[in-house]
């Protein structure tokens, strides 16, 4: 039953009555210093005495009889045999006048002198001031318990002496027993401004954090508007939030002499005890003295945090959502013992954020603890790398959810699928699944229905199930074209390498490569080879039918001319096409100065040599020929100054030499040292393998350079090779620093044209969001990575998947799907999406039969856009947002904030669109203004590890 709290000396009593016979109020009364509390059974005694002398008389009349006393407080249902109830108050009478009462009624004389007399409990108390109990009272030998009930009996019977508290205990529950609780907690109570006078208070272990809070804020006289929260002193000194205010003292490890400290939240948004982040406006002036439009306040950029800022001043501009966080209705909600949550930081933290931004005494807040919170929770936003705002928005979302889902315990619900059923039933019980297991702000807000249909392209088995969204992820129209760089080196040698722009299908071929390449040429597409080439060496040499998805945008792309290569039968030529390095030696120390480095530079060289030329000498002058634009000729003294030594051969002529004494005619194994710089490399086509069984030896004059076999890598191939006659030989041409200085014009070799073409640019029209959201619910197949397992067949099958919209949220955020991302590419679509302001009509997206008595639940306005600037590899965030209080416009980049029209709001930046339902928008005007906060059981949100001040 609800009482008046009674209060003496920092103990906290309440007066209970159990028993409905008994009244538990009316006016009090004294009489032989005894206090009484009135009853019906003794209410004509209550009128008729003035003193103790003349009490005594009409007392006993009104009392029942002795025996029928005895039965009450000892043996009835009231009495003290029944058995403890967790959360009943029992009273604690003193031993020496229970055993006089007991010696009085069973005497069975009325009249008896061994009357006791009003209950007298002075001997249990340490003073008559505070009214403390004594240390180390035994139950039995200095006091008696006896339930509620059975208490108001004998007060209203016998009186209690005037001046003294009832001393009433509660039953709590421990984890094996239930016992009376005569010694409460005492906690020492301070606030935060003022860590000088404490003020005492005494509470059961059953008793809520909720009512400690309630407690402080009654002593220290807080206005039911301000927000406060407790923190509780350790033993090591340190301070710690009680966040979870719903659970008990003796679930809070709370022990008596305790300092639990309250703090009160400032006008600004801040608590004292936190670390104070603020960006003031002006120096000259208090955060508190600053008056700004609520809502309009930026967040500074802390490194690399322009995503999650972008992403927080989108979700702050969601009106239903912030008005939750600022009329504290979020507090009552908090689910501390979520295991899918983050007890409920995730919620404080931002809920802090919130109110600061809409105090309006800031145009700029640091949101540091915000973060740190975030990566406390969500490794993958540690740090201050670069993310995703769509990503953290996806991560704040589901993290809000489940710290205020209204849900405690999750039941197991089985997905059903259709069978047949009608859609209407399958989606109401759907949606009632998922209420079951998710009730929160973030759900009524956010998230809405899909219909889902598979279509089994083997049995023609149907799958229809309806799932929850909380984001629309639509896809942009991809143009099937592609556009291309590439360098095309001619085997003409006056002519420069040319850079082309070239537009190929997406999903092409190499071969559509050299096709394209063929219509600005005029060179057959057959007499193409194409490379990636990567640090002065051959990264790959593709095949014609090798995929185009394989190449980055951001690779080197060369296409040599080849001669014709075809041909195996008698009489056609077949030619031979070499790579060709180009290495300059350098002296390198070591004990005997003998040693000489070789470093590749330049750019490579495929070259077609005809078969029966294979010799060194003659690859020596072709090279000189196709090296003639940038490698001067040497005059014939330079040429006839040579080293005659060296054995000849009969004929003139030796096989072609590998540096490590092997021939060309024994082709072996490549293998790429660790000092190549290269990992993973692919080697050249099989297919242009060589195969001479005899190569005349070079003559022994001296050359401009030197030739030599190496391994794909360019490094000399130090081992044998085997007869497999598929190794495709790599030529080095290894110069002389002195004669590269003196012959090669490395400015003339580095030198290319651009083509015409190389100024096209593809233009890319613009789209209409409801041509995306078309997109999105179109019929696709499923993709090889995701299978769908038919119940049917038994197997995984790439069926045909349909998405349509069911059910439409109040607040519809659509992630434009800008970032493509495959196996072989990256890369940003960075075409305009044009989107309606206001009056986005999604009704004919909708497949749910649809009232005409309501449209306006399928109209939306736009409130807040995310947008990217920049590339993949970099980029900046910032958000345009429509304040609710003042329906004006701002464009928000990290700590600046401006206001702008609506026509500045579309760009070809925009990533992340909020909408607004307007039946929401029209609910909410009508609405009286609740901005004003109710008053909070606790609040707050800093870091678990976070330490508070009160010195």
């Amino acid at each position: 039953m609800a009482v008046t709290p009674g209060r003496f000396g920092g103990l906290c009593f309440r007066f209970r009555d159990e028993n409905p016979e008994v009244a538990s109020e009316g006016p009090l009364f004294s009489g032989g210093g005894c206090v009484r509390r009135g009853t019906a059974m003794a209410a004509s005694a209550a009128d008729a005495v003035a003193s103790a002398a003349e009490d005594r008389e009409p007392q006993r009349k009104a009392m029942p009889g002795l025996e029928s006393q005895w039965r009450q407080i000892e043996n009835s249902e009231s009495g003290r045999e029944r058995p403890l109830q967790a959360g009943e108050s029992w009273f604690l009478v003193e031993q020496h006048w229970y055993k006089q009462w007991e010696v009085y009624v069973q005497g069975g004389d009325q009249d008896s002198s061994t009357f006791p007399g009003c209950i007298n409990n002075a001997k249990l108390f340490e003073d008559q001031v505070n009214w403390n109990l004594k240390k180390g009272l035994v139950e039995g030998e200095d006091y008696v318990l006896l339930p509620a009930a059975a208490w108001h009996y004998l007060v209203s019977w016998y009186g209690l002496k005037h001046g003294q508290p009832p001393i009433e205990r509660k039953v709590v529950e421990l984890p094996s027993i239930q016992k009376v609780e005569v010694y409460p907690v005492e906690l020492q109570l301070f606030q935060h401004s003022d860590m000088s006078i404490p003020h005492t208070a005494q509470f059961s272990h059953t008793d809520s954090i909720d009512l400690v809070l309630g407690t402080a804020r009654e002593r220290f006289l807080v206005n039911p508007q301000e927000e406060t929260r407790l923190w509780i002193q350790l033993s090591d000194g340190s301070f710690e939030r009680l966040c979870n205010t719903h659970v008990t003292v003796l679930d809070a490890r709370l022990k008596t002499g305790q300092v639990i400290v309250m703090e009160t939240r400032k006008k600004d948004g801040t608590w004292p005890s936190a670390k104070q982040y603020v960006v003031r406006k002006s120096v000259s002036k208090e955060d508190e003295d600053f008056q700004g439009q609520p809502g309009v306040c930026g967040l500074t950029n802390l490194g690399n945090t322009c995503f999650m800022n972008s992403a927080l001043q989108c979700l702050s501009n969601v009106p239903q959502l912030t008005e939750y966080f600022l009329n504290n209705r979020y507090l009552e909600e908090l689910n501390f013992c979520n295991p899918l949550g983050m007890k409920g930081e995730i919620a404080e933290a931002y809920a802090d954020l919130v109110k600061q931004a809409w105090s309006g005494h800031h145009c700029s807040i640091v949101p540091h603890v915000f973060k740190t919170k975030v990566g406390h929770f969500a490794s993958q936003f540690l740090g201050y790398q670069q993310h995703d705002s769509q990503e953290l928005l996806s991560f704040l979302l589901d993290g809000l959810h489940e710290d205020l889902n209204r849900v405690k315990k999750k039941e197991y619900v089985e997905l059903c699928d259709a069978a047949g059923r009608p859609d209407q039933e399958v989606a109401q019980e759907a949606w009632q699944n998922h209420k079951r297991r998710n009730n929160s702000v973030i759900v009524d807000t956010f998230h809405g229905l899909f219909k889902s249909t598979l279509v089994c392209p083997d049995c023609g088995n149907v799958s229809v199930t309806f799932d929850p969204f909380c984001y629309l992820s639509i896809p942009l129209p991809v143009s099937p074209k592609r556009v291309m760089e590439v360098f095309y080196v001619s085997m003409d040698p006056r002519r420069k390498p040319e850079q082309h722009r070239l537009i190929v299908p997406k999903k092409g071929k190499i071969s559509d490569l050299c096709v394209a390449l063929s219509r600005h040429t005029g060179v057959q597409p057959d007499r193409m080879m194409v490379a990636d080439v990567f640090s002065h060496r051959f990264y790959k040499i593709y095949q014609l039918e090798d995929s185009l998805n394989s190449i980055l945008d951001r690779d080197d792309i060369f296409i040599y001319e080849v001669s014709a290569r075809a041909g195996t039968g008698e009489g056609v030529r077949e030619d031979v096409v070499l790579p060709i390095y180009l290495r300059e030696r350098s002296p390198a120390r070591d004990f005997n100065n003998s040693y000489y480095g070789l470093m590749l530079f330049g750019h490579p060289l495929l070259l077609s040599v005809p078969r029966d030329r294979l010799t060194w000498d003659a690859l020596y002058h072709i090279l000189l020929y196709r090296l003639s634009r940038y490698v001067a000729r040497p005059s014939s003294d330079d040429e006839d100054d040579g080293d005659e030594k060296g054995e000849e051969e009969e004929g003139g002529s030796t096989r072609m030499q590998t540096a490590e004494g092997g021939s060309l005619q024994d082709p072996g194994p490549e293998q790429a040292g660790p000092s190549s710089g290269v990992v993973g490399r692919n080697r050249a086509p099989a297919d242009n393998s060589p195969g001479p069984s005899n190569w005349p030896q070079r003559s022994r004059r001296k050359q401009l350079f030197t030739l030599q076999t190496v391994n794909s890598n360019g490094t000399s191939d130090r081992m044998t090779f085997n007869e497999d006659g598929h190794a495709q030989p790599y030529i080095a041409i290894d110069w002389e620093p002195e004669m590269k200085k003196r012959y090669y014009d490395e400015a003339e070799a580095e030198g290319y044209v651009k083509h015409e073409c190389v100024n096209y640019v593809l233009k890319k029209a613009p789209v209409r969001l409801q041509e995306c959201i078309e997109l999105f619910t179109t019929v696709e197949t499923l993709e090889k990575e995701n299978p769908w397992y038919c119940p049917n067949c038994k197997q995984h099958q790439l069926a045909t998947k349909k998405l349509d919209l069911w059910m439409l949220p109040e607040i519809l955020i659509i992630h434009l799907k800008r970032f493509s991302y495959t196996k072989f590419s990256r890369e940003k679509i960075d075409i305009l999406v044009e989107f309606p302001i206001r009056d986005l009509d999604l009704s004919e997206y909708v497949i749910k039969p649809q009232s005409e008595s309501d449209p306006e639940v399928y109209k939306y306005d736009l409130i807040a856009v995310s947008n990217h600037y920049g590339g993949l590899r970099d980029g900046h965030y910032t958000t345009f947002a429509c304040n609710k209080d003042s329906g004006q416009w701002h464009y928000f980049d990290d700590s600046s904030v401006s206001p702008v029209t609506e026509d500045e709001v579309e760009s070809k930046a925009a990533y992340v669109l909020f909408y607004q339902r307007q039946d929401v928008a029209r609910r909410l005007r009508s609405q009286p203004d609740l901005s004003g906060p109710s008053e909070p059981p606790a609040c707050g949100s800093p870091p678990s590890s976070e330490s508070m001040d009160v010195n």
